[in-house]
């Protein structure tokens, strides 16, 4: 039987629109849904509070003001000790800094096992170099490409750099449960329309890259329609249909807000992309669209590679290249037994690696391997002390 351990899983941010926020969250709930001591710290303000509440896992408000916030740090080293923490899971830089100096003022001893998620290919600056050396345990990234990435900016013993993939909620991105039909119904799009759809408005995701593909497919798909969903406010919508205006398409795209039934928003693309070029680990929506049992183009940037294999459960193009993404759309709206044969290995390709449970997993292991080694170290101690 695993031993229950105390944890604390602590985030600034607080809005389960961000994909970090939802794999912190995600990961709290199933390990206290495992027995484990759960308790997740998070900023005052934000959904995650809210959330937590309801689920009845413990949070604890805390300001995470910035990156020397020592009142925050003071007030995470109190729910070390109170609450005998054994493994403080950090997933920002902010919660970093400050776990670090919590792990400085705390009185407990051994100090907790600090573990620190990193979801971005971006490499580290001498500051978080700095952070990433000193007192830490283990870093988890959800890629190997983003591994390397800290590895060779940061100076990170690669003994200590971890790749534990994100999941997916098998049970609630379910293709057997979701309602893609209503959404599609909300939209105005017909039953005979094809419908190719991208989660996020911002410039690195690639969304100009998508129209513009969709521009050179028109001609040969008049009845195809493209949604880029996630904008966040109405200048951005604009944005997005202004584009498409000058591509010509304008009448073919739709410009959506945020959504909170991401399943079933999903479920309605006939075709899901994401064509990131930056700073990405591994798109999420694709992961997402996968369990779902869709057909999906992703650029071949960050960690896709590692979770899209191209032409199996998936096809890969090059970033910033809207012919490619043309000619792989076209390829699969030209093909429903390719389009059938891809969403049927995308669906199996999640559930074998990427699902939720499957991360728990490797988690739950990683934790206690982590806390066994720094046992082992304390005996070594100890022994090397009274030979002395």
């Amino acid at each position: 039987m695993k031993p229950r351990l105390s944890i604390l899983q602590v985030l600034e941010k607080g809005s389960l629109t961000t994909g970090s926020v939802v794999q912190m969250y995600e990961l709290a709930r199933g390990l206290a849904a495992r027995g484990h001591r759960v308790a997740v710290v998070s900023r005052p303000e934000g959904e995650v509070v809210l959330r937590s509440r309801a689920d009845g896992i413990p949070i604890f408000p805390v300001p995470l003001r910035h990156e020397f916030d020592f009142g925050s740090a003071g007030l995470l080293a109190g729910l070390i000790d109170e609450r005998a923490v054994d493994v403080v899971h950090v997933h920002k830089g902010i919660a970093h800094s400050a776990a670090l100096f919590a792990t400085v003022f705390s009185r407990r001893r051994p100090r907790p096992v600090l573990v620190v998620n990193r979801g971005v290919s971006f490499p580290l600056d001498r500051a978080s170099s700095l952070k990433y050396r000193f007192r830490l345990d283990a870093v988890v990234t959800v890629c190997e490409d983003i591994r390397r990435v800290v590895i060779e900016s940061g100076g990170v013993p690669p003994e200590k750099v971890h790749v534990v993939y994100a999941g997916v909620d098998l049970a609630r991105f379910d293709p057997t449960r979701a309602d893609g039909p209503r959404v599609r119904r909300e939209w105005g799009v017909s039953a005979d329309e094809k419908l190719l759809v991208q989660v996020g408005a911002r410039d690195w995701k690639g969304w100009r890259d998508l129209v513009s593909a969709a521009a050179l497919l028109a001609p040969a798909f008049p009845g195809l329609r493209t949604a880029v969903i996630a904008c966040k406010d109405e200048a951005e919508r604009e944005r997005v249909l202004a584009f498409a205006g000058e591509k010509g398409v304008r009448d073919r795209v739709l410009a959506i807000g945020f959504r909170g039934d991401m399943p079933d928003v999903l479920a309605a693309a006939d075709i899901v992309a994401d064509l990131s070029s930056e700073g990405l680990g591994i798109t999420g929506t694709i992961r997402e669209a996968m369990a779902l049992a869709r057909p999906v183009v992703a650029s071949s940037a960050g960690g896709n590679p590692e979770l899209v294999e191209d032409g199996i459960s998936g096809l890969l193009v090059p970033p910033h290249d809207p012919p490619a993404v043309a000619a792989a759309v076209g390829r699969i709206l030209e093909n429903p037994g390719l389009a059938g044969e891809l969403a049927a290995a995308a669906r199996e390709r999640v559930v074998r690696g990427f699902s939720t449970e499957v991360r728990l997993d490797r988690i739950e292991e990683l934790y206690s391997r982590l806390i066994a080694g720094r046992a082992r170290a304390g005996r070594s101690r100890e022994a090397t002390t009274v030979s002395r």
